[in-house]
């Protein structure tokens, strides 16, 4: 994988600010970011045993102030909304060390808010000293460019994914642990590595296939990862060298699902827009046909111009349905039955044999 061409799967190896600068306006469809926490660790960390913690010791999650944190998230943020097309969304996940003044800084900038997600890990670990409560969540801060945009949700694939439930805004997460945790020379490759199953939640969220997912902090690549199965476009940015192997062994690893997988669930309102008139021009529906309500108290008849006839008035089938129910609107498509093999079926029935007859012609 190399940072030129037009390979789906791109891994850049520098500061985030500088690469995101050289990408065009509006190119990217999601942005996924795991920036440094500035954790502000006065030492390090040892089990009650006496073992030491792998936690987060790094010089790139060490900033001389929050003055200087706040800076560095500005400069980041803002190229990130230049280069986000306008029906885009970014995600920032973050703990209480950052979450918080990243959250300003969004709202600063004139991005929008959708939710702050609450991953609640599983499987936290332990405050040793026994000092504090256990740190067992983090929050991700959802958002589109501005509060006009028109973002891309996949309402109902995430609720086919939750059992048919509204998924709601608290995610129930372990953290990476056993085969998926990335190893180097026997310890962890990267000490804040994200679980797949967070980002398979994100990436089927916000994105379809063939968007381009950008992470700016690409650290061991679960998005790269993730994107790929998706079948998303990706491009990572990291400035550790060392990281960037583990990242492109991993992704390089990582199976795209079939094709054929990747259609994911769909609110009617997602369905190409049917007018009735086609399907008189198709042939579904001819003119004359009579049309009745479920119980059979209402007739009508269709037009060829595909308005329906009751008695004297008539109109749209949702206009004619309104007036013979008295009713301020009505559903045509749910209403008005025509009979087809000695029962009713609802022009709805009709309308999708038209559209998947569209999808396979």
């Amino acid at each position: 994988m190399t940072a030129t061409g037009s390979d789906p799967m791109r891994i850049v190896h520098g500061e985030c600010v500088a690469e995101m600068a050289k990408l065009p306006d509006k190119s990217v469809d999601l942005i996924f970011a795991d920036p440094p926490y500035n954790l502000q660790l006065g030492g390090g960390l040892r089990r009650p045993e006496g073992s030491e913690v792998d936690a987060v010791d790094d010089e790139w999650d060490r900033f001389d102030s929050f003055a200087a944190y706040d800076e560095f998230s500005r400069s980041w943020l803002g190229e990130a909304r230049r280069i986000l097309k306008d029906t885009g969304s970014l995600w920032v996940i973050g703990s209480y060390h950052n979450i918080f003044r990243v959250g300003a800084t969004l709202q600063d900038l004139g991005y929008w808010i959708l939710n702050d997600i609450i991953w609640r890990k599983t499987n936290p670990m332990p405050n040793f000293k026994g000092t504090r409560f256990t740190n067992a969540h983090e929050t991700l801060i959802w958002c589109a460019k501005s509060e006009q945009a028109r973002y891309r949700f996949n309402y109902h694939a995430m609720k086919a994914l939750n059992d048919d439930l509204q998924m709601r805004s608290d995610w129930s997460i372990p953290l990476c642990t056993g085969a998926e945790r990335e190893k180097l020379n026997g310890r962890k490759a990267h000490p804040t590595q994200k679980p797949e199953e967070l980002l398979y939640r994100v990436l089927l969220a916000c994105s379809e296939p063939g968007d381009l997912v950008l992470d700016p902090f690409l650290g061991s690549g679960t998005t790269g990862a993730v994107a790929k199965r998706l079948g998303r476009r990706f491009m990572g940015i990291e400035r550790e060298e060392t990281y960037i192997g583990v990242a492109r062994s991993r992704i390089e690893r990582a199976r795209q699902v079939e094709l054929d997988a990747l259609e994911i669930s769909r609110g009617r309102r997602a369905q190409p827009r049917v007018p009735f008139g086609a399907l008189l021009e198709t042939g579904l529906i001819r003119p004359g046909t009579p049309l009745w309500d479920a119980r059979r108290r209402f007739e009508a008849r269709v037009r060829a111009d595909g308005s329906i006839l009751h008695g004297k008035e008539a109109g749209s089938i949702h206009k004619i349905g309104a007036q013979v129910q008295n009713a301020p609107s009505c559903n045509g498509w749910t209403f008005w039955h025509m009979e087809e093999a000695g029962s009713l079926m609802p022009l709805d029935a009709l309308r999708q044999r038209y559209r998947d007859q569209q999808q396979t012609g």
